[in-house]
């Protein structure tokens, strides 16, 4: 059997469905091997917006994304993508081509030690220098990207490995069952929450699955104990719950923050530090602290568990509410949540540009409770952490924990590409947009109806209101660009633009109602963040 052949055949046995990526000399026996398997292959039009893709697609399945390059600068283009599924926890497998480990007549053109680049931004990475390790290596891979907490795994196949023979089989898919928590971490914890005056749940991106979510609204309901959801948290629990606090938001004191100095005692679910750093919650050091997840926490100054409940978070969640009797009332944090929704549901005032309160507003109303938004990174993505009711799980994808900018239509693409059925906008800046504007093309191409929304202030606004805030001179953030809508229009997609009579809601209606690739430029007034973010925020005080 050739190698390749064989090394796509293990693939289909992982269930894997897509593959995202850009082919090159060195992966065309790959690439012949997928053409006959079954496998869609999607080509995009950079190798990070690939790898960017297979990442949502690992977040938002469970299943690994599989995303490919080249050699060299291939190799080199997937690293920003293959670190941002590593640290969001999306399970990934990156697949770069390589030269000819034999008769390597080309002697240094393109070469880099891809694996050793890769091996500190991912789990695990590895070269094939034999056919027969092929069904080894992929079956490891897969494991390692879907054991908690999932992550990325980079595989090198060298050009004379894929066109080898071989006799090597492949290795059948093995399920493993998550372990059940230990049942008097489980009971400890429970007489911790009973005997807590005002316990509080932080929930985060490790929890954000279905199954969490329906034990968490069960336990919440059934206790009456309220929680906090982390920007990748969103959607955990419907906003709509009345034990809903809402999101966290910048890293600074915000609303939510009245709620948590309250506590003494936080449950995490899910948590991980990189999102949401402890010493936001915790820096008194004067919080009890239960946490509940797959896997062991990693040490910090300001986040020691003194109880861990460690296993299936459902489970853990199920097992958890059985010891805890009957629900109890927590005015504080009712108040608390009327102080919030006060905030969050605050009309914006209609203004040319439109304020990012009122954008969140327009999204909001024109997109259902299951319908999807993808954000790049800028500061219209704080305003929607904080501000954007969200009511099921992945519905609201962003990146906080990388926070690269140019994910957004990638992850948007993909999104739509898995959810036909519902309506995704990727809403970008001008900034971010313009990284992997390109990927237009690939949307039409494959016919995938996405509609982005840009938030145009022709600079990068949110480097902006830090300067600001430091008190240094509005220096070298502006720049220029193109007319969107015209260059949406000469992809082949249909293009937008919102003007001081359009309402953005009816805007966005229009073009959802074309299910096409749809572009919306909308310009945007950011002089609210600096009087929000670093004069409101910054004084305040709560009310109870």
């Amino acid at each position: 059997m050739k190698a390749s052949d064989l090394f796509v055949a293990q693939l289909k046995e992982e269930g894997v469905e897509y593959i995202f990526g850009l082919p090159g000399e060195e992966n065309l026996d790959l690439l012949e091997s997928l053409r006959t398997s079954g496998i869609k292959l999607i080509v995009t039009r950079h190798e990070q917006a690939a790898a960017f893709m297979a990442a949502t697609y690992g977040r938002l399945t469970g299943k690994p994304g599989v995303c490919f390059s080249t050699l060299g600068p291939g190799a080199t283009n997937l690293v920003t993508g293959v670190a941002q599924a590593q640290l969001i926890g999306a399970p990934l497998i990156s697949i770069s081509g390589q030269k000819a480990l034999i008769d390597n007549w080309q002697a240094r053109f393109q070469l880099v030690n891809v694996v050793r680049m890769m091996e500190p931004l991912c789990k695990n990475a590895v070269s094939i220098t034999d056919p027969g390790m092929i069904p080894t290596v992929i079956r490891n891979a897969f494991k390692h990207a879907e054991a908690e907490r999932p992550g990325a795994v980079h595989i090198e196949l060298p050009e004379d490995v894929a066109g080898a023979e071989t006799e090597a089989v492949v290795q059948k898919r093995s399920e493993i069952k998550i372990p059940h928590p230990d049942p008097e971490a489980v009971k400890k914890a429970a007489a911790m929450i009973c005997e807590a005056k005002n316990p509080l749940i932080i929930v985060s991106s490790g929890a954000n699955r279905k199954a969490v979510s329906e034990e968490l609204e069960d336990f919440v309901q059934r206790t009456g104990i309220y929680l906090v959801h982390t920007q990748m948290g969103k959607g955990v629990v419907p906003d709509d719950c009345p034990q809903s606090l809402f999101a966290t938001g910048i890293h600074a004191r915000d609303y939510v923050n009245c709620g948590i100095d309250i506590a003494d005692l936080i449950i995490t679910i899910g948590y991980d530090i990189v999102e949401y750093p402890p010493y936001l919650w915790n820096r008194a050091l004067d919080k009890q602290i239960i946490n509940i997840d797959f896997v062991e926490s990693v040490p910090d100054r300001y986040f020691n568990p003194t109880v861990e409940i460690i296993g299936d978070i459902a489970f853990s969640i199920r097992e958890l509410a059985a010891c805890i009797p009957g629900r109890r009332e927590f005015p504080v944090f009712e108040q608390t949540k009327s102080f919030i929704e006060e905030k969050i549901n605050t009309v914006a005032r209609k203004s040319y540009p439109p304020l990012p309160q009122a954008v969140v507003q327009s999204v909001r109303k024109v997109l259902g409770r299951k319908d999807i938004i993808t954000l790049d990174n800028g500061i219209y993505k704080l305003w929607f952490a904080r501000l954007y009711k969200t009511y099921a799980p992945n519905t609201v994808l962003l990146d906080n924990a990388l926070a690269t900018m140019g994910a957004g239509l990638p992850s948007g693409i993909a999104a739509k590409l898995l959810n036909p059925e519902r309506r995704v906008l990727a809403i970008c800046g001008d900034g971010g947009f313009m990284m992997n504007c390109q990927e237009l093309e690939t949307a039409v191409r494959y016919g995938i109806p996405v509609v982005v929304l840009i938030l145009n202030d022709n600079g990068f606004g949110f480097i902006k209101w830090k300067q600001k805030k430091l008190n240094f001179t509005d220096y070298g953030l502006d720049y220029g660009n193109p007319d969107f809508p015209s260059f949406a229009r000469s992809f082949g997609a249909e293009g937008f633009k919102v003007r001081e009579d359009d309402d953005l809601e009816e805007v966005l209606e229009r073009a959802f109602a074309l299910n096409k690739v749809a572009v919306i430029e909308c310009p945007i007034d950011y002089s609210v963040n600096y009087e929000t973010f670093s004069i409101e925020l910054g004084k305040l005080t709560c009310k109870f």
